[in-house]
């Protein structure tokens, strides 16, 4: 998702805050580059924790079945 940016409007009121033109001007290109990428929303980060979270929980339960069944081996089944 991009967001709209008036690079003009952004141009003028650095200048009209005593920028000149080429510092305005290389602000504004810079600023654009930098909003144009994607960010991650708070949607996009809260599914993020919620699949981290299954996979932590699965590798949690792989490794205590991988202990009792060492353990089981280990002490002769018993």
């Amino acid at each position: 998702m991009s967001v709209a940016f008036d690079t003009l409007k952004f141009v003028e009121k650095l200048e009209a805050g005593g920028f000149t033109h080429e510092q305005a001007k290389a602000a504004a290109e810079a600023f654009a580059e930098a909003t144009s990428q994607e960010l991650a929303t708070k949607a996009d980060l809260r599914e993020l924790e919620m699949r981290m979270t299954v996979k932590l929980g699965g590798l949690i339960i792989g490794a205590t079945g991988v202990l009792i069944a060492a353990m089981r081996y280990f002490t002769g089944g018993q």
